[in-house]
């Protein structure tokens, strides 16, 4: 599909207005952006009124009998359990050495630890009273935790968990990694590379602005202590999820595209890293190759990377990982598992589910399709459930972590008895 220049993009939005499907009219002053919170960035003055806003995540413990997990919808042979709960806000997930799952948040300001009791998970809250600790990652005995800039590192921590132990303060590697302190996508996503790198996202600090290409709407890589940074993508205006093939290590992340440009569009993505440095759009240009209507020019689109695949608008595709295991059919070997958190800018709500890309043959592209839906009810527009990160365990099964009710799903496989 070729980019849409500026006009071709104001004869799309005079075309569409009225189906309610791009809406482009004069933005808000400075001074007005300034006076309304982050999220109403970029909002037309036609639309101060909207009712459209973020929806508030629950920070109080979801009772279990109350977790909705007999609404999911998986395909034949798979079945969902409560794996865990008690978590207000649980988000991003990594697992330790020795199976403690560690789980970042955002509001609440915590971390937690659960320990698989067999039967049973213990949940252990390891720190509080951080700044949107989203990211966790866990590599030599050692567990790292992003909190907007900070990058905080508790050492042996699954050796103090199993003998009852007090955490101790974490090894501080703020300075080390010298990121920005911007909370408007400031929370991080943390994964280590095949390489051994860290690899940390810095969001657009705004919905729409020009931006520094060296430091926001990025994906850096670091050693683990911080030294040695690299810019492995630009123009990345919010990942908070990625995942490196199984077999080429390359990066594959998802990215939230921008709001009130339209409710049905411009969709959101689904990346693939094929060289570092890579340039995949933002603020130019977005999606499948749509110039922005004020920060964008007729070629804007000419150089850039763009999708793998594209997914509804506004569905928040966050957390995403490759699966490996051999629980799974087949069909499902390499393939990407997706979370959407769901959407707020748009009347009709899309996501709160958990997609499944499979790629094409040349490994260039991807097919999505829905793998664990029900959390939204199309028929009231309303949602049970918020799905951000999937992760898969050691015995193929898959956990879903979902911030609304503070709790975590385990997805297993038995062949049904039709097919035996």
């Amino acid at each position: 599909m070729p980019p849409l220049t500026p006009p071709t993009l104001t004869r799309l939005v005079l075309a569409v207005a009225t189906a309610g499907s791009f809406i482009v009219p004069p933005l808000v002053s400075a001074e007005e952006q300034e006076q309304e919170p982050a999220w109403a960035q970029g909002r037309a003055a036609e639309l101060g009124e909207s009712p459209l806003s973020p929806h508030a995540t629950p920070l109080t413990i979801t009772p279990e009998e109350d977790i909705p997990v007999d609404h999911l919808r998986l395909p034949d042979g798979f079945s969902a359990e409560v794996w865990a709960h008690g978590m207000p806000g649980a988000r991003m997930m990594a697992l330790g050495d020795e199976g403690t799952l560690f789980v970042g948040t955002r509001g609440i300001g915590r971390v937690y630890a659960v320990t698989d009791q067999g039967d049973a998970r213990e949940t252990h809250i390891i720190a509080e009273g951080l700044g949107q600790p989203n990211g966790v990652a866990f590599k030599d005995g050692s567990l790292y935790v992003a909190a907007i800039n900070r990058i905080l590192r508790y050492d042996d921590i699954e050796s103090h968990l199993a003998q009852g132990e007090d955490i101790p303060e974490p090894e501080e590697l703020t300075e080390a990694f010298g990121l920005p302190d911007d909370e408007h996508h400031g929370w991080k996503f943390l994964a280590f590379g095949p390489d051994g790198r860290l690899y940390v996202p810095v969001g657009a600090p705004c919905n729409g602005c020009e931006v520094d290409p060296d430091t926001h709407a990025t994906i850096h890589s670091f050693e683990a202590d911080g030294s040695d940074m690299r810019i492995e993508a630009r123009g990345v205006r919010n990942t908070v999820g990625f995942d490196f093939h199984p077999e080429t290590g390359e990066l594959w992340f998802t990215d939230n595209n921008q709001d009130w440009i339209g409710e049905h569009g411009p969709g959101d993505e689904l990346n693939r890293l094929g060289e570092p440095g890579e340039h995949f759009g933002f603020p130019e240009c977005h999606s499948v190759g749509i110039v922005d209507p004020e920060l964008g020019s007729a070629n804007a689109c000419d150089d850039k990377t763009l999708p793998a695949a594209v997914t509804d608008p506004h569905s928040a595709p966050l957390g995403m990982r490759f699966y490996t295991g051999e629980m799974f059919p087949e069909e499902y070997r390499d393939a990407i598992f997706i979370a959407r958190r769901g959407s707020w800018n748009r009347t009709l709500s899309v996501g709160y589910d958990v997609l499944v890309a499979k790629l094409s043959e040349d490994g260039l592209r991807a097919d999505l399709s829905p793998f664990m839906v029900g959390l939204l009810d199309p028929r009231e527009n309303s949602f049970s459930g918020r799905p951000v990160d999937v992760l898969q365990m050691t015995d193929g099964a898959l956990l879903v972590s979902d911030e609304q009710n503070g709790a975590i799903y385990r997805i297993s496989y038995e062949s049904p008895s039709y097919m035996e």
